[in-house]
């Protein structure tokens, strides 16, 4: 039993588009357009595409992820073993695919990009979006868990990050601090080292398209969807049995949903906590491409979002979550009601010693990572090393033996001298930026450009995909290439009959 791969020229670029693995019946996928073709005899199918059939062991390539799928050369290897007949080849194939394919899909798409872009000679940079509530003060955990990431991947990805203040306002919030909180996150982001000059940095709420995508995405999506997410669940227990529950609350998934899909983000850095977010981010993107787009009669229209990725901190890279000085169990956290529990990042010097003296460790006096039975000494051992360069650990376990008979007490002090020196230059920066306000403006103005025009043009798409009646000069069914124009006489004003132009057709985004 041979699998074969088929694929077709588009210009001079080869894309994948369709695969067989049956002799008898042949499930056929488009890659192209993201289609599901029904069950047909291989012919009949596949006698439209000029098809270049390569053999290879499908379940060696399941094995490697990272390959070029598009590299069809270094393709080889011999057909899939799966015993004598049919019916041993597919069992040993679908075992392969339960394993492999969800996260062959979600690289599928980046793949197919970057060798697009690098066979026109322009190596496109994947887009990746994030952001923070400016709800209270940034404290270490965001540092280093999200913002201190981002100034490494805006060389390397086409970066977006924007303030969420519409997030902010789900819970209970002061609107007399909203927007002063707002401006200092943007002034932090400026003062941990995303430079404007390498990615955009714009504040949610100065972007319409966000309020109005996130609308439409709540009227497709099940609240038994939403209804399962934990995050939900816990922000409620926090606020009490007694205090509301409102609907903002309960539906932001899709409001982030919403910012997400709205710039086409191929990657975002997410957390274990909110992970569950972007598998949602991702389900509502797959229903309404299905059900708007691909369900369309009597013309299927292209793709309108992307499945975004998550794009996870690289192993020893430092630290993904950084947990509270009170409680090694549960994540450093803003909404926390002690101070205590987490070092801001705009802590003075004797704040920062202070709350180090007081935090929460053992009674054990022997300092070592990893260790399951001791939460507390693991979180300050990390952040220690986050701190002072991501040295390995063995290095620092024995630089820390060094410090017996004291312990605990020469380790808080060591620990609170570095993090003094690791904040200072960020204080100092944000303090500059916040005192040029024109700066800062400047800034956020150019970055709210630049993000209304990319989601104008995927809100207009999905409008348009949902069946919305847009202004005239807006007026284009999506990638068919079918304008309507309207003609203005003395007497009446008359639309004409849609034209269809093949100069004007365009191309799937999500290719």
């Amino acid at each position: 039993m041979t699998f074969t791969l088929t694929t077709r020229r588009i210009g001079s670029v080869s894309s994948l588009s369709a695969f067989t693995w049956c002799p008898a019946w042949v499930p056929l996928r488009c890659w192209c357009s993201g289609r599901r073709l029904h069950s047909a005899p291989r012919t009949s199918r596949l006698r439209s595409l000029p098809p270049t059939r390569v053999p290879f062991s499908f379940t060696d390539q399941l094995r490697n992820r990272k390959t070029d799928w598009l590299s069809l050369p270094a393709w080889h290897g011999n057909t899939t073993r799966g015993g004598a007949g049919h019916a041993g080849a597919r069992g040993t194939l679908s075992g392969a695919l339960r394993s492999r394919w969800s996260s062959w899909r979600m690289s599928r798409d980046l793949h197919l990009t970057k060798h697009n872009d690098s066979a026109s000679g322009n190596e496109r940079k994947r887009r990746v979006l994030s952001g923070v509530q400016p709800t209270g003060r940034l404290h270490l955990g965001n540092y280093l868990g999200a913002i201190q990431q981002w100034a490494r991947y805006q060389y390397d990805f086409d970066c977006w990050f924007c303030v969420v203040d519409m997030h902010a306002i789900t819970v209970p919030h002061d609107p007399r601090h909203l927007a002063d909180e707002t401006l200092s996150t943007a002034a932090m982001y400026l003062a941990c080292g995303i430079d404007p000059s390498h990615c955009h940095i714009f504040v949610q709420s100065q972007v319409p398209a966000h309020a109005e995508l996130a609308w439409m995405l709540n009227c497709i999506t099940p609240m038994g969807w939403l209804e399962k997410m934990t995050q939900y669940k816990d922000k409620k227990q926090r606020l009490g049995d007694d205090a509301p529950v409102y609907l903002g609350l309960f539906a932001y998934p899709v409001l982030m949903a919403a910012d997400i899909l709205l710039y086409r983000a191929e990657c975002v850095p997410v957390g274990e906590d909110q992970r569950q977010h972007l598998e949602l981010a991702r389900d509502i993107a797959r229903s309404f491409n299905y059900t708007f787009c691909r369900k369309r009669k009597p013309h299927k229209l292209p793709s309108v979002f992307r499945e975004p990725e998550a794009l996870i901190l690289p192993e020893g890279a430092g630290v993904s979550r950084v947990m509270s000085l009170t409680d090694g169990t549960s994540k450093m956290s803003k909404s926390a009601a002690s101070d205590v529990s987490r070092i801001n990042l705009l802590d003075d010097a004797d704040t920062i010693r202070n709350k180090i003296r007081r935090c929460k460790t053992d009674a054990e006096r022997e300092l070592r990572f990893d260790d399951p039975a001791r939460p507390e000494c693991n979180n300050l051992l990390h952040i220690y090393r986050a701190i002072t360069g991501n040295r390995p650990k063995a290095d620092i376990e024995r630089e820390l033996a060094e410090l017996n008979p004291s312990g605990w007490a020469g380790f808080k002090e060591r620990l609170a001298e570095a993090l003094v020196s690791f904040l200072s230059p960020i204080q100092q920066r944000y303090h500059e930026v916040r005192q040029d306000a024109l700066y800062l403006e400047q800034i956020l103005a150019q970055g709210q450009q630049a993000a209304n025009a990319v989601a104008s043009e995927t809100l207009r798409a999905a409008k348009e995909a949902m069946g919305f009646a847009l202004p005239s000069d807006q007026h284009r069914v999506f990638g068919l290439g079918i304008e309507i124009q309207e003609r203005a006489t003395s007497s009446t004003t008359s639309v004409a009959k849609p034209s269809v132009s093949s100069a004007m057709a365009r191309e799937d985004p999500a290719d």
